[in-house]
């Protein structure tokens, strides 16, 4: 252990000595399965350092120093215009210079971690470096998952807790690179990664909060809904599998982390929550991670956002939204399908972070799936199929009561977009993928025409969401299944690369 003086993250107020591990500085290595072990060593170093000084610190209900440790860092320099795979959308720097990220929970992102470094290493010829960076790990994001902290403890201590340790910094975790307004400070080095370490720890709590599962659960490829009954079926589908013996798949995982093996009928752990939370999250795992996770997000806009701008740190390979949505053509029937490859961008939340100029392009690799998938299902192909899909611009919305104003205005805007279908996540949910450089489609059900007088009754209501749930699932997990059998390098599409892009995926 080391005591040393202040630093820039210190406020005025500390007169504690601050502890902290001893300082690992950057070693080189050629390797990234060694690099990656590295970067493992000094994460759980650092965090077992501060979860045993909190024990102390409450065990005793004094302090008179401040722990702090840091997280890891992964930096490569290289000073060549290094000739690279065109092909390739990551897995190299754009320019020569300095280039760094700080990594957190390295144990979860292994895999990842793995094939980001490899490439770099393949790609640029030198060497990645690995040693402690100077961003401390706030306390609350050290402690191991599920940790329950008793607040009464915390406030017998004769200091605030924030005198004794981190906490997390706002000013960490925004999405400036992502955004594209990434400046660095004098001196400061490029970003290898899109995310800090501090961003995507703040997104993992925030996923175990909103999914009741844990962030070690989700998968690559990933179905947002805003329906349970498509919750229901996927639930009844992976339990049929599971029983069956898996079908490629390893286990089932339910909100409060109640798995349910392959070759069982019951879950074998796990307690199901009192009540779902906000976002349930249900994953049918493989073992190489490319297994499909579900997500109801609810209604609205602000649920889209919500729950992307999380699962976006967890680096997934493609994001595709199901749901329903109302048809604003006369010529299109209940239960038709709308395959986006345009959207009108009227939802609003991501205004501040993606200007309404930028265009949303439809993926070549995505839309190829999502429209074998449903030859593949319902049988038809070619001109037939047009008979119960269509392709065209959907239309994202956040006002769901749009109907009961003056209609001629919005009317005449859907009408000017060419836009055929209208619902309140889509657009959202694809510009979120835009920006966080994660495939995305959309594959809607029309369910209701209220341009047309088409509503559905009661009775009509629970015949269709019978008949049409089931097969609008299975094509959207077919369409998952198609991309998972694609090299993780055809997934990606270079339109979501902007001039000057980070070399992590």
């Amino acid at each position: 252990m080391t005591t040393r003086a202040m630093t820039a993250f210190d406020t005025p107020t500390e007169h504690f000595p601050i502890v902290s591990p001893e300082v690992a500085p950057p070693r080189p290595f050629a390797n990234a399965d060694d690099a990656v072990a590295e970067l493992r060593r000094l994460y759980d170093r650092s965090v077992a350092f501060l979860a045993k000084s909190f024990d102390d610190v409450l065990a005793s209900a004094s302090a008179s120093r401040r722990y702090r440790a840091f997280y890891p860092e992964v930096s490569v320099t290289t000073r060549t215009h290094a000739r690279v795979d065109s092909r390739l959308a990551f897995g190299h720097v754009p320019l020569p210079g300095d280039y760094a990220a700080t990594i957190t929970r390295p144990d979860l992102f292994d895999r990842y971690l793995v094939e980001q470094l490899d490439l770099i290493l393949k790609n640029h010829g030198q060497p990645v470096h690995v040693g402690d960076s100077s961003t401390p790990i706030p306390l609350h994001f050290a402690l191991p998952e599920g940790a329950y902290v008793d607040g009464g403890m915390a406030e017998k201590l004769d200091h605030p807790l924030r005198d004794v340790f981190d906490v997390p910094d706002l000013g960490a975790t925004d999405d400036r690179i992502v955004n594209g307004t990434f400046e660095p400070y004098p001196g400061e080095r490029l970003p290898l990664a899109p995310f800090t370490a501090q961003r995507v720890d703040y997104s993992l709590h925030r996923l175990a909060h909103y999914t009741a599962t844990r962030p070690r659960h989700f998968q690559n490829f990933v179905l947002f809904t805003n329906y349970q009954f498509y919750v229901d079926e996927f639930c009844l589908r992976a339990r049929e599998m599971m029983r069956g013996g898996g079908e490629g798949y390893q286990e089932f995982v339910e909100p409060g982390d109640v798995v349910t093996p392959a070759g069982f009928e019951l879950p074998v752990s796990g307690t199901a929550p009192l009540r779902l939370p906000q976002m349930p999250a249900y994953h049918l795992k493989r073992a190489d991670g490319h297994g499909i996770t579900m997500i109801n997000i609810g209604v609205g806009p602000s649920n889209a956002k919500t729950i992307t701008d999380h699962v976006a740190v967890l680096r997934p390979h493609a994001w595709l939204m199901l749901g329903h949505c109302a048809g604003l053509r006369n010529s299109q029937a209940l239960g038709d399908y709308v395959l986006a490859h345009a959207y009108v961008r009227e939802d609003h939340v991501l205004d501040a972070d993606l200007p309404l100029w930028v265009p949303i392009p439809a993926l070549a690799e995505v839309q190829v799936a999502l429209e074998k998938a449903v030859e593949e299902v319902t049988g038809l192909s070619g001109y037939d199929l047009k008979k119960i899909m269509r392709t065209g611009t959907v239309a994202t919305i956040d006002n769901r009561n749009w109907e009961l104003r003056d209609q001629r205005e919005p009317v005449q805007r859907l009408s000017q977009s060419r836009a055929i279908a209208l619902d309140m996540e889509s657009a959202t949910i694809a510009a979120n993928g835009f920006r966080f450089r994660v495939p995305y489609g959309t594959l809607l059900c029309v369910s209701d025409k209220p341009l047309h007088g088409e509503l559905k009754l009661p009775g009509m209501a629970t015949e269709f969401y019978k008949r049409q749930v089931a097969q609008h699932l299975e094509i959207g997990m077919r369409a998952l299944e198609l991309m998972s059998e694609l090299p993780s390098e055809r997934v990606h599409s270079r339109k979501l690369r902007s001039f000057f892009e980070t070399a992590f995926q």
